[in-house]
């Protein structure tokens, strides 16, 4: 099965990514990567950060000749920005005369991370608890998204609302996904529409609501979430299982989605306005196609059931909090001084939801690769595809 591990601070010499389990033959390419690291740096709303690093990622084993090998993957970005904090830092030496950084952010990490590890100085968990962690994340994952595609499984998303600029009328964006369902690249079609837009809104009109609104959050000072939705097409019958717990797919996507820093919610299809309704009105109906298969009219369970894909569209939202990070702070506690003073500012956005967005697509194909190789895995994408074809 696939797993993934990331390494690197944020002002460190390099983030750093080891990939585990991808079977043998999948096509990949530094370029291919280096797409999704592009895709993940755009987006109204992003900070000075993102005019210092231009990510590109260099695969350092794994791959040969444009194929992966079945062996583990690594990987490396690094960060342009470690020329300005070489010593503060530093990988070896005593830390004399620099700066240790005592007050929290109300939001961060920061308060619970040094009570948690015992440090002094914060700046040990700013740089692991960062954003640009994610860096990594959308490298590793990228190449299990590849192996996905090689299958015909495509992942796409947008944004639903960025603060109060909110899309109501789904009729256009329904119909939209649904005409994407049945292109080649499915649900990847609603990603290269929704990358045209800023802020990844596919409704012209919130997305000026939604540009306008960040800039009033940054006249202020402050900043700003939303909600974000991404969509699988291509997904077949039985991913997942029912049988146990931890094996439920719609819990494991889920999990991946939180996983994401700032995003403190999760649903699956439109889960919470489900729950204000009747049964008669949430369940979708099992009807049978002209071949004889089935079909549903609705989606509302997002494409699963019982924990386990039923066929249609998987549907996820997710929603992100506004960035803890402040450029006119909330009250803190200085932790050396033990008074209440204004927290400190750390470089930032002041919105990163379409970000989020392009961090979501990827971090949820690791979740969908293994449940797909638990059904029909082997150790090369030639042997999975005829276990494919075959259950066809």
């Amino acid at each position: 099965m696939i797993r993934y591990l990331t390494a690197g601070e944020s002002h460190g010499q390099a983030l750093v990514g080891i990939v585990e389990g991808v079977p043998a033959g999948v096509e990949i390419s530094a370029d291919y990567i280096n797409h999704q690291l592009w895709r993940r740096q755009q987006g109204y709303g992003r900070g000075g950060r993102m005019r210092i690093e231009s990510d590109k990622v260099e695969i350092l084993s794994g791959v040969r000749f444009g194929k992966t090998l079945g062996a583990p993957i690594a990987f490396i970005v690094r960060n342009k920005d470690w020329a300005n904090w070489t010593e503060k830092m530093a990988v070896e030496g005593s830390g004399k005369g620099i700066e240790k950084i005592t007050t929290p952010r109300p939001g961060h990490a920061d308060l619970v991370g040094a009570i948690k590890y015992g440090f002094d100085d914060m700046r040990n968990v700013i740089d692991r608890a960062s954003a640009r962690e994610t860096a990594m994340r959308v490298a590793s994952c990228t190449i299990v998204r590849k192996f996905l595609e090689t299958f015909g499984i495509f992942i796409g998303s947008h944004v639903l609302s960025i603060g109060s600029a909110s899309v109501k009328d789904r009729s256009v964006l329904d119909k939209l996904i649904k005409k994407f369902s049945v292109a080649s690249c499915g649900a990847y079609k609603v990603t290269e529409e929704a990358d045209k837009s800023p802020v990844r809104i596919l409704d012209s009109s919130i997305e000026a609501k939604a540009v306008h609104s960040i800039k009033a959050a940054k006249k202020k000072g402050d900043t700003l979430g939303g909600i974000f939705e991404v969509i699988v097409t291509g997904v077949p019958i039985g991913l997942g299982s029912y049988v146990e717990f931890d094996r439920k797919l719609d819990g494991q996507l889920a999990q991946a989605i939180v996983s994401i820093h700032a995003v403190k919610g999760v649903e699956i299809g439109p889960a919470f306005e489900n729950a204000r309704l009747f049964g008669s009105e949430v369940h979708d109906e099992i009807l049978l196609g002209k071949t004889g298969n089935f079909v549903r009219p609705t989606n509302r369970a997002g494409g699963l059931e019982g924990g386990v894909t039923n066929g249609e569209i998987v549907v996820l939202r997710g929603a992100m909090k506004p960035i803890s990070t402040l450029a006119k702070p909330l009250r803190s506690v200085d932790l050396k001084q033990k008074k209440v003073i204004q927290s400190r500012y750390e470089r930032s956005d002041v919105c990163a939801v379409p970000a989020c967005s392009v961090i979501a697509e990827a971090v949820i194909a690791p979740v969908l690769a293994n449940a797909f190789l638990e059904k029909f895995g082997s150790d090369s994408v030639a042997e999975i595809a005829k276990r494919y074809r075959k259950a066809q």
